[in-house]
C-alpha cells in the first residue's frame, strides 16, 4: 500500500492528485509518506509550497518501486488467472471401495472435460488430517466435525443387503430379516449386526453369520459376486453388478439409509477452478437418481 502511495504521488507530483487517483483523502496519503520516511530513515521529497519532487534518494526509490509494483501486479495476474483455469495438481484421498468402484472407472470422462488437470489420487479408509498432509480433497463416509473442513453431501445411498443370482438359485431368497438365520451371509468389516427397516418404520437389528468374515469392501463385493452367500454394503459399491444382473438386491421393504459420503476440503474465500471441477464431478458421480 505504501509503496503504491509514494509511486502515484511521484507520477502526480502532489498529495492531493494522488489521493484523487487513488480514492483517498489527502491526509491520508501525506500520513502514508510520512510514515515511509520515517521508516526508511530518509526524506523522499523536497517541498516548497509551489513544489513536490522527489529527492536523489526518492528517485533511486521511485525507480525501484516501479519494478517491484510490477512484479506484484504480474504475480497477482498469475494467481487470478491460475484459479479461474482448470488445469493444475490436485492431491485426493478416497476410500479404497469408492475409489476403485465409483470414481476410477468415471476419471477418462473427467480428464475429457478437464486434460489440464493432474490428479494425484491416493486410497485410505482411516482418517486424514488434509490440512497435515498436504491434501486438497477427501471422499469420506459418516458424520464428520471437523471445523477446519468444508463439507459437501454427495450420497446418502441406501445400505443394502444383495447375493448372486446363482446363490439365491440354490438357497432361495430371504423374505425378512428373520430369514437371514437360514443363509450363509458374507460377514464385512462392521461385523454381524446387520441394520435394516422394520415393519414400523424404526431400525431394527439383526445378528447374522456365516463361514466368511472379510475386512474389505472389495473382496466382499467379489465374494458376493461369486456366489459365496449374502452380503450388506452400501448401494454405491455394487451398484453397478445391480445394472449388469450379477448381483440382486434383497429386502426392499427393509432398506436403511446409509451414513453419508461426503466431500472434505480445506476451506477457502476464493474456491480454484480445478477443485470446483473435481468437486462438482464427485457429486454428479454420486448422483442416486
Amino acid at each position: 500500500m505504501a509503496l503504491s502511495v509514494f509511486a502515484r504521488v511521484v507520477e502526480h507530483g502532489g498529495f492531493t492528485a494522488a489521493a484523487n487517483k487513488l480514492g483517498l483523502s489527502a491526509s491520508a496519503v501525506t500520513k502514508t509518506i510520512a510514515r515511509l520516511e520515517d521508516e526508511l530513515g530518509t526524506q523522499l521529497f523536497n517541498r516548497t509550497t509551489r513544489r513536490l519532487a522527489p529527492t536523489d534518494y526518492g528517485q533511486e526509490f521511485y525507480e525501484r518501486c516501479v519494478h517491484i509494483l510490477s512484479d506484484l501486479e504480474d504475480a497477482e495476474a498469475n494467481l487470478r488467472r491460475g484459479s479461474a483455469v482448470t488445469r493444475g495438481r490436485i492431491r485426493a484421498v478416497v476410500p479404497f471401495s469408492f475409489g476403485r468402484v465409483t470414481l476410477v472407472p468415471e476419471l477418462p470422462r473427467f480428464f475429457a472435460r478437464f486434460p489440464e488437470i493432474r490428479l494425484d489420487l491416493s486410497f485410505n479408509d482411516g482418517a486424514t488430517d488434509l490440512i497435515a498432509d498436504g491434501v486438497d480433497v477427501a471422499v469420506r463416509t459418516g458424520v464428520f466435525s471437523d471445523s477446519r473442513l468444508t463439507t459437501r453431501l454427495l450420497t446418502r445411498g441406501p445400505q443394502i443387503t444383495f447375493a448372486a443370482p446363482s446363490y439365491l438359485e440354490k438357497h432361495g431368497e430371504p423374505a425378512t430379516p428373520q430369514d437371514l438365520r437360514k443363509h450363509n451371509c458374507i460377514v464385512g468389516r462392521f461385523g454381524p449386526e446387520w441394520s435394516f427397516r422394520g415393519q414400523d418404520g424404526t431400525p431394527v437389528t439383526m445378528r447374522v453369520s456365516g463361514n466368511l468374515v472379510i475386512g474389505s469392501g472389495d473382496a466382499l463385493r467379489e465374494a458376493a459376486v461369486a456366489g459365496v452367500g449374502i452380503a450388506q454394503g452400501t448401494w454405491w459399491l455394487v451398484r453397478k453388478d445391480l445394472e449388469t444382473g450379477a448381483l440382486k438386491s434383497l429386502l426392499p421393504d427393509h432398506i436403511l439409509e446409509g451414513n453419508p459420503v461426503s466431500v472434505l476440503y480445506p476451506p477457502q474465500r476464493h474456491l480454484p477452478a480445478k477443485l470446483r471441477a473435481f468437486i462438482d464431478f464427485l457429486v454428479e458421480i454420486t448422483k442416486t437418481g
